[in-house]
């Protein structure tokens, strides 16, 4: 996972909840010191892996929810509704800026793939396959995030993130979870693309 993880930002992984949090770690960076000496080649190789695994993902997802879904999926997949953390930098942007834009958009992606997982574990709980899909992805984005809170200590001091959570979906029906699912792994797609056009080159060996 390339550090050892803060309390606060255990905490905050495990709650797949809507709002925001302030991850306050103290007055400055504990153990960053312990950085592996790979974590910048790890986090490029766990972003290109997330994008690379996405559209499987996401297909995969579909087949297990079954009709209507696979047969109206531009209809009841539309992501418009479905907010990301804004992310507006570009391969010319600072790599501080980057790097911080990242760790935001994985905080909200691990947290939504909380509410993904516990969704598809009640809803279909003998889809062995895609249930491993998204624990695995889970398990990345997780190690994503440590490494990306090592690299923000390391290089820049930065020990306090604002991150915002997408909307829960513990209290709607059945349909609306497999929609809500549907809706954030098919703009997921779309997001770790753009995500790994941007970090990728910021992270590649000089």
């Amino acid at each position: 996972s390339g550090v050892v993880p803060f309390v606060a930002l255990l905490l905050l992984q495990r709650r797949p909840v809507a709002g925001r949090a302030l991850l306050v770690t103290g007055s400055g960076c504990p153990g960053h010191g312990l950085c592996r000496s790979n974590v910048q080649e790890q986090t490029r190789r766990q972003v290109a892996l997330l994008n690379a695994t996405a559209q499987d993902l996401f297909s995969l997802y579909l087949k297990c929810q079954g009709e209507p879904f696979s047969s109206e999926t531009d209809k009841l997949c539309n992501p418009n509704g479905i907010v990301f953390p804004a992310f507006r930098v570009n391969r010319t942007s600072e790599r501080k800026e980057v790097m911080v834009a990242m760790y935001k958009l994985f905080a909200f992606l691990n947290a939504s793939l909380g509410n993904i997982t516990r969704d598809q574990e009640e809803l279909n709980p003998t889809a062995k396959e895609l249930l491993d899909r998204l624990h695995n992805t889970t398990k990345t984005t997780r190690g994503l995030i440590s490494n990306l809170t090592c690299l923000l200590c390391k290089n820049y001091n930065i020990f306090q993130v604002d991150v915002s959570y997408g909307e829960s979906s513990k209290d709607k029906s059945s349909f609306k979870k497999k929609q809500q699912g549907c809706q954030v792994l098919r703009k997921y797609v779309q997001v770790i693309a753009q995500a790994a056009r941007v970090l990728l080159p910021h992270l590649s060996p000089p």
